[in-house]
């Protein structure tokens, strides 16, 4: 769509991922005139490349692991949830010395005070969206299952599942290897069994729905344009942005670039320290795969029925920005893929590869920039981008309208959370 009339733009929104579309949507739900720029199609980068989950049961965020045989496991590369290039290390651990202070149990339940509040609402915040859209047919409101080779682990996740749902509420159900293998009938092997998180929704095209979204934005009458975030400059009052059609002025500027959010601001002195976790998918055509979308727990993996076939995704992967592919977790989740299912070819040459922009607290950043009048923070959310897009925005237009509370202020920008 074109951004005739730009002087009349009120605010630019810098990134068309789930958390930019939200934010415009939202901001456009209050009357203001938005703009929404991105180098390329709406819902094509990180939006698109996830496992498709919203995940409403995700009330704690991820957190290092604190136990010295787990570290030592990572360390020597034997747990296949983390894989790391020695050279890139350096640039990585300041970011994963505060990301593991922060794991500590009782700083990681102060912060999960916060973040349970950006997933708890996540499949409210959708559903009126996905209604208007027209996108109902991607989604699916029966949860997914995380599965279990041995009954250790299983007995281990059981704990974890009965802590959550006292502390949070959380809706879950174990499934003994007999449940599960009724629930999965085209699972080759016998399992221990899996826990089934029921509050999930899972979106077979997510880069799909991220594009709906930023449709429907357009057909309500904002200006979805292609353009450089890298030309954003103050003028006057506002800002200025150049795009395709030609430059866009506003008084506001919304940064959702997700891991490409430190990068600009540097530009304009702020120091944000993010870790960057890589993480790869391949498609594979798979006539008799998984009912729901099944998170392989010994191969740190997920498995989710998407329309472009069977999506196989892997754990994280540190390494420098811009490094060639060495996609050996995603070969192990498709060899662990292939022990469940009839694998049949990929339907790619080469894998997808994208990063999860994590920052060190766990939490995004929403708010407004503590030095530059009318910029603004929407970024940072890990893994969990497309689940807490449309909360996200909720949060920001609360925050551009001057309000504060509890919750505000600790996604809220502060010099304590930069480098």
């Amino acid at each position: 769509m074109s951004a005739g009339g730009a002087s009349g733009r009120e605010v630019i929104v810098l990134g068309a991922g789930m958390v930019g579309v939200s934010a415009a949507l939202a901001l456009q739900a209050q009357g203001r005139a938005v703009t929404l720029v991105d180098r390329g199609q709406p819902g094509r980068e990180t939006s698109y490349g996830n496992a498709g989950i919203i995940q409403a049961e995700a009330v704690e965020p991820y957190a290092l692991p604190l136990s010295l045989p787990t570290l030592a496991r990572m360390a020597l590369k034997r747990d296949n949830a983390l894989n790391y290039h020695l050279g890139a290390m350096p640039g990585h651990l300041p970011g994963l010395l505060r990301y593991f202070l922060n794991s500590r149990p009782a700083k990681h339940r102060a912060i999960s005070v916060t973040f349970r509040v950006l997933t708890e609402g996540a499949t409210a915040a959708h559903a009126p969206l996905i209604e208007a859209a027209g996108a109902g047919a991607m989604i699916r409101r029966e949860g997914f299952r995380q599965i279990y080779r041995t009954r250790d682990k299983l007995d281990a996740e059981i704990r974890e599942v009965e802590r959550l749902s006292r502390d949070y509420g959380v809706n879950a159900t174990v499934m003994d290897g007999a449940a599960l293998a009724e629930a999965e009938p085209n699972i080759k092997r016998p399992m221990a069994g899996a826990v089934q998180w029921n509050d999930a929704w899972t979106c077979s095209d997510p880069g799909g729905l991220t594009g709906a979204y930023a449709e429907l934005f357009a057909a309500r009458g904002g200006a979805v344009v292609s353009g450089d975030a890298a030309s954003l400059t103050a003028q006057g009052a506002g800002w200025r942005v150049s795009t395709a059609d030609g430059p866009v002025s506003a008084p506001d500027a919304v940064v959702a670039l997700g891991p490409w959010s430190p990068a600009l601001l540097a530009g304009f002195g702020y120091r944000i320290s993010m870790v960057r976790k890589r993480g790869y998918h391949r498609h594979h055509r798979c006539a008799a795969g998984p009912v729901l979308p099944l998170m392989d727990a010994d191969h740190s993996a997920v498995l989710a029925p998407m329309r472009a076939g069977l999506r196989v995704l892997t754990g994280a992967e540190l390494t420098a920005e811009g490094a060639r592919q060495t996609p050996v977790q995603l070969l192990r989740a498709e060899a662990g893929a292939a022990e469940l299912f009839d694998l049949g070819a990929p339907v790619e040459n080469e894998p997808w590869t994208g990063v999860r922009p994590c920052l060190p607290d766990m939490l995004p950043m929403i708010g407004a920039a503590p030095r530059h009048k009318g910029l603004w923070f929407d970024f940072g959310h890990g893994h969990q981008g497309f689940t807490q897009g449309p909360v996200s925005a909720a949060m920001l237009v609360r925050a551009m309208a001057g309000e504060r509370d509890a919750v505000l202020d600790a996604l809220a920008p502060s010099q304590a959370r930069f480098a």
